[in-house]
């Protein structure tokens, strides 16, 4: 995938428009204006270097030197192991994930956010990475408290005498806090701008010193006598509080009375402890286990080497947690385990292994998070997610060290550290990391579902259960550690999401979504059986034919409104043939014009397929697209042509703005249109027709259309005049109450019918009603118009008129009947003596159309629409232009028009 790396064309975040970089490259950091382009240096860590040693000490830090006697302290063993066990249950599932999601591809900087955004598309990978990165940096805030924690407990001046006493020489307050952790940060600032390989140089030193570290401990559980301490604090008011600890060696007493919990006062916070506060702490001692993906973009092989060292790192630190634990029930009194967390000191054969161990693991995890950190917000900044405020972060030095990553990074490090204690932090940390694990759970089961043939990782041991398990472990935990935080959390989540969808930009990714929506939308299709197709649930399933968009944007418009959720297709035919020998043609050209078509569809702002076909004539095209569109249930029932007249049309797209005045790649709201830039979209398009132009098609190909989609059992609407209609765009607010609708149901060119509820009369009352119902129609007013002859002996017409009224009340058509008297048309038609239907509306004389056309035009010159009845066309061709030019006349100057001739019951009155 050579062009996953690409940075994004941006929507213009925050007012920055960013360049996106040349397709098929895969740097890993763009051009820059204030620094040259890096020189990359090849990967170098191995799986030892790069993945084991960093996330085993991410996951040692400062827990296992400094809280796990709290941990033990407080839960006691039973629900200290208890923790361990779910803690490890939540990481080994994300850890499946994780091997999952690296061994389906080449991984790049970035991490974990590269692989959720790879995976789930740039709105969840944008936002979730920002998630983690904050993640990072609370957590990086948090070793750097624990590790001057230990140091004041070492060189510290004595809470009750704030005298120097040998060692104890650093005051101790609020503030001095503040500025040793200032100071430390300043120190892993120094060491990642030097480079993520000194930091790996680094790290094997400090493994193998916290290695001794721990083996001393173990060493002094044997080696060390029982011992009695007198441990102070300053309690309220400043007074001073004693309590007498020991340690008993290993006992069975000691580890009967550690197996139960006791939750008490915590004396760095002064709060009392509980399962989830204390579950919050235990839980960052997990909180490494991306620390290897985390350094994605220096591994040799990430694909090979993530997922076999983080699954050996995870083991190792699992086993040696649980020793811990056993160790110090075994040897400690509950109360040196809860009012000291530095007590590992107390009790070794030589402090100082301890005090290096705890420096080291506490120094080394604030470094792994500040690093990890940068490079994921150096990945963010990369893709131009957020723009302007980011956009600092890209730059690298020559050897590819994003060094103002870094300084963002230790900036809001700088911030955390105003917390003061640890355990104040703990539980925000933890919160924000479980987000992050049910993020990559997430990304592996979207993957998983998706079924999609590209997704064949070479791990295998997961499934989407594993993930799904994974993702309801994170979100349960996140609620028991603390409902707010983890609130707040999804919260801040959901609004970067929503930013992220309205305003970044395409990426060149993939979407994850399209993939599930392909995977249900099949599924559902194969449900929607036609076999069970009812009359009460007929909606219009319209293809909209379309010349040229340039002098139908009106009709399309209009025809969105009539679909009342059904299919709407667009449908063109382009005259050719691929044919063969020496005519052939070297490709499909239709194939290149989509995306022309879907970008006029998202201009427009119509929810409408696109299908074009190549075909030697506009009526051969058209049956292949009615017999051919849609699949299954979803298929046209509607044919919508524009009229047939030599009207000179006008150019809608020089009268909307959204086709003039936007820059090339870029809509008016900032969109990318895949490739398709405005010029390019309106030089497509031919211009329109002018009266000298040739016709592309005949009259008697025109009603040919019309006579093959009837006799395939589709219905058939002409619409004329619809250029004059307004008010039917995307930003338009009409809302239809100042609009009417007038529907005549009978059939005008045959005075003799008078069956209003013929199948055709039913079908034109109910298109109306769609359009009643629509947004842009909802208030308008629905006349229905009765033409009836007032002066014949004949007086059913009444009895019709009441037999009518019931109709509409029980389809529940809310519509003012009007009558209309038409004597004074229906005079002027001619009487042939003949029964035959057809043969009569062949002579219609021009005196009775144009007294039709003007009856029509005195009862509807003011209603925004018309909806007439479209007599059948005439069997042979010969009578085509006689046909077209009777439609003509009666319409002549009316405005907007629907000519409508139905086929399909589409009304029902029962339940």
């Amino acid at each position: 995938m050579s062009n996953e790396r690409t940075p994004l064309v941006s929507s213009g975040v925050c007012g920055m428009t960013m360049a996106a970089a040349t397709c098929g490259t895969v740097p890993d950091t763009p051009p820059d204006a204030t620094s040259a382009m890096p020189s990359k240096e090849p990967r170098k860590l191995n799986t030892f270097f790069g993945v084991m040693v960093p996330t085993i000490l991410s996951m040692f830090s400062i827990v296992l030197f400094l809280r796990t006697g709290f941990v033990v302290g407080h839960a006691g063993l039973l629900q200290g192991l208890l923790m361990v066990m779910v803690a490890y249950f939540i990481i080994a599932l994300t850890i499946l994930s994780i091997c999952a999601i690296s061994t389906n591809g080449a991984i790049q900087g970035g991490g974990a956010y590269y692989m959720i955004s790879r995976s789930l598309g740039p709105e969840f990978g944008g936002s979730i990475g920002l998630m983690f990165f904050l993640a990072k940096v609370f957590a990086c805030g948090e070793y750097v408290l624990g590790l001057v924690e230990a140091i004041l407990d070492v060189f510290g001046k004595d809470a009750e005498t704030s005298m120097s006493e040998g060692l104890r020489v650093l005051p101790q307050s609020y503030w001095y806090t503040v500025l040793y952790s200032s100071v430390v940060l300043l120190l892993c600032l120094l060491v990642c701008l030097v480079g993520a390989h000194i930091y790996s140089r680094m790290a094997f030193g400090i493994l193998l010193l916290v290695s001794v570290s721990l083996l001393s401990i173990f060493i002094s559980a044997l080696a060390v006598k029982p011992l009695d301490f007198v441990i102070s604090h300053t309690g309220p008011g400043n007074q001073t509080l004693r309590y007498n600890a020991s340690y008993t060696s290993f006992n069975v007493t000691t580890l009967k009375n550690n197996l139960g919990s006791g939750y008490s006062l915590d004396y760095s916070t002064n709060s009392v402890m509980s399962f989830a506060t204390v579950f919050a702490v235990m839980f960052t001692s997990c909180t490494g286990i991306m620390a290897g993906a985390n350094m994605s973009g220096d591994l040799e092989t990430p694909s090979v080497s993530i997922p076999k060292g983080t699954i050996v790192a995870v083991i190792c630190t699992f086993i040696v947690y649980i020793l811990f634990f056993l160790l110090v029930s075994a040897t400690c009194d509950r109360t040196l385990l809860i009012q000291d967390y530095g007590f590992l000191q107390r009790i070794n054969i030589w402090p100082p292994f301890v005090t290096i161990g705890i420096y080291c693991g506490a120094l080394f995890a604030a470094m792994c998070s500040m690093i990890g950190a940068s490079r994921i917000l150096h990945a963010l900044a990369v893709d131009h997610l957020f723009g302007l405020p980011l956009a600092p972060a890209t730059i690298t030095t020559r050897s590819g060290n994003p060094w103002m990553a870094v300084v963002y990074t230790w900036g809001l490090a700088q911030c955390v550290v105003f917390a003061g204690q640890l355990n104040a932090v703990a539980s925000l940390v933890t919160v924000f990391y479980l987000l992050a694990y049910a993020a990559v759970d997430l990304a592996c089961l979207a993957l998983e579902w998706a079924s999609a043939p590209n997704f064949r990782p070479t791990f295998q041991f997961f499934s989407w259960h594993t993930c799904l398990l994974g993702i309801l472990s994170c979100l349960v935990m996140m609620f028991v550690i603390n409902p707010v935080y983890s609130s707040g959390s999804i919260v801040l989540l959901l609004v970067l999401l929503l930013f992220l969808h309205y305003r970044s930009p395409t990426s060149s990714w993939g979407y994850i979504s399209q993939a599930l929506i392909f995977h249900q939308v099949r599924k559902y299709l194969l449900m929607l059986d036609v076999r069970k197709e009812h009359v009460k649930f007929w909606r219009p399933q319209v293809l909209l034919m379309v010349a040229n968009p340039r002098s139908s944007c009106q009709l399309i418009l209009f025809v969105n409104q009539l679909k009342k959720g059904g299919l709407y297709v667009l449908g063109h035919v382009q005259l050719g043939d691929l044919g063969n020998g020496n005519d052939s043609l070297p490709s499909d050209p239709v194939q290149q014009q989509y995306n022309f078509w879907l970008s006029l569809v998202d201009k427009l702002g119509v929810k409408a397929f696109v299908d074009l076909t190549l075909s030697p004539s506009v009526r051969q095209g058209t049956q292949h697209l009615l017999r051919i569109t849609g699949l299954g249930g979803m298929k046209p029932n509607t044919l919508i042509l524009g009229f047939y007249d030599s009207c000179t049309p006008e150019d809608f797209f020089l009268q909307d703005t959204a086709f003039c005045g936007t820059s090339a790649g870029q809509g008016t709201d900032g969109e990318y249109n895949f490739g398709v830039d405005l010029p390019s979209l309106q030089a497509h398009f031919p211009p329109v027709r002018h009266v000298e132009s040739p016709r592309w098609l005949s009259p008697e190909e025109y009603v040919g259309i019309i006579s093959d989609a009837i006799k395939m059992n589709k219905n058939v609407c002409l619409g004329r005049y619809f250029f004059h209609l307004e008010g039917e765009g995307k930003q338009s607010k009409v809302d239809g109450s100042e609009r009417t609708i007038d529907v005549w149901p009978l059939n005008l060119l045959q005075p003799g019918c008078r069956d209003y509820q013929d199948v055709c009369s039913l079908f034109l009352l109910q298109m109306a009603c769609v359009l009643n119902m629509s947004n842009k129609w909802r208030h308008a007013r629905m006349r229905i118009f009765l033409n009836v002859e007032t002066e014949s002996s004949d007086q059913g017409w009444v009895v019709n008129e009441e037999t009518f009224r019931e109709l509409l009340k029980k389809l529940r058509i809310r519509a003012s009947i009007k009558i209309v008297p038409w004597d004074s048309v229906v005079q002027h038609h001619a009487q042939t003596g003949t029964e035959d239907v057809e043969e009569q509306s062949h002579i219609l004389s021009d005196h009775f159309l144009s007294a039709v056309n003007s009856m029509l035009t005195e009862h509807s010159s003011q209603a925004a629409v018309r909806f007439l009845y479209l007599p059948r066309p005439p069997a042979h061709h010969t009578h085509s232009q006689t046909y077209l030019a009777q439609l003509e006349a009666v319409t002549n100057g009316l405005g907007p028009t629907l000519l409508i001739h139905g086929v399909t019951p589409v009304t029902y009155t029962d339940l």
